[in-house]
């Protein structure tokens, strides 16, 4: 064990990297190791203060706080847990934000049995970022445009423009079936809930949280279906449960898609969910223009579609 501020207390001043962050986020990056029920206990023992001042571990920091840490004990860092820096297809980047092509069967976080993810691979590439923050998220099968903030400023900005329904997030999917029309939404009310195993699901019900997907038809051959679709919400594993809900659950979908049909495809490449974050569509947090970025099909489904469907709208 190792103490991190040999029995002293530290002051830390608040910089533009840190600015509007909230203090239990901004403790947690810096003290790594220690439990998080300690790092929110010393915030209410009044340990934890901010221009000498007691706060709630929700106050959002300004430029030039001054946040006295109190001195504690933490492990000493695993070598074999480093994050390994890895770098993914840059599809934009300035000074503010980098946008990436996720590749499918990555995490974006590490976390539940994942030792990294995207976010920590990004990090260990990059040691000289001040910032490196995920904006949203997708599902570790999932492929497709990822936002990552490099400013603690175009962070906030965005995550109020997805509280706010600025941000359009298009989807393309390969499901089991075909839909009755070309246009429609699905508006069914989701829950989510723990199962006999502990595992997380999400499951439409009565009551449930509000969410919303508008659906396009790009093609079909019967059997199957490409569908384009829109997030007018962006409920947990929403796309995911309002299909299979609906009779067209995304191929080698591994929690709510039909186990048979997806073993019967395997043999034809299906090795993974068929579900690509194909476009974003946003203002930019910092200039305010219009911005839309295009991620295309990877090249399994890419493949797979060549071989299944004719004259797919695009």
């Amino acid at each position: 064990m190792n103490d991190l501020s040999k029995a002293h207390a530290t002051t830390l001043e608040v910089g533009e990297e840190s600015e509007t962050q909230r203090l239990d986020n901004f403790l947690l990056r810096r003290m790594k190791g220690v439990p998080k029920s300690h790092v929110y206990r010393v915030v209410r023992s009044g340990e934890v203060r901010v221009n000498s001042a007691r706060v709630k571990p929700d106050y959002r920091l300004k430029l030039g706080d001054k946040v006295r840490v109190p001195p504690v004990r933490i492990a000493a860092p695993d070598a074999k847990r480093a994050a390994r820096p890895v770098e993914f297809p840059i599809v934009f980047e300035d000074a503010s934000i980098l946008v990436i092509d996720k590749p499918a069967g990555v995490a974006v976080h590490g976390g539940s049995g994942v030792s990294q993810g995207v976010i920590e691979a990004l990090r260990a590439a990059r040691p000289e970022a001040k910032v490196l923050e995920l904006v949203h998220r997708l599902d570790r099968d999932t492929s497709g445009l990822l936002i990552v903030a490099k400013k603690r400023g175009a962070l906030t900005e965005l995550h109020r423009m997805l509280r706010d329904g600025e941000i359009e997030k298009v989807y393309v999917a390969v499901v089991k079936g075909a839909p009755a029309g070309r246009h429609f939404d699905i508006k069914d009310p989701l829950h989510k809930y723990v199962n006999a195993k502990g595992e997380r699901r999400v499951a439409v019900k009565e009551g449930g949280m509000e969410a919303v997907t508008r659906v396009k038809v790009l093609g079909g051959s019967g059997e199957l279906s490409v569908l384009q679709l829109r997030l007018m919400t962006g409920r947990t594993h929403q796309i995911r449960v309002h299909l299979a809900h609906a009779g067209h659950p995304v191929l080698g979908d591994d929690k709510y898609g039909d186990f048979e049909f997806n073993r019967a495809l395997a043999r034809q490449g299906v090795k993974r969910l068929f579900l690509h974050a194909r476009r974003l569509a946003f203002k930019h947090p910092v200039d305010g223009k219009r911005m839309t970025l295009d991620a295309p099909l990877p090249e399994d489904m890419r493949r797979f579609c060549g071989a299944n469907f004719q004259n797919v709208e695009a």
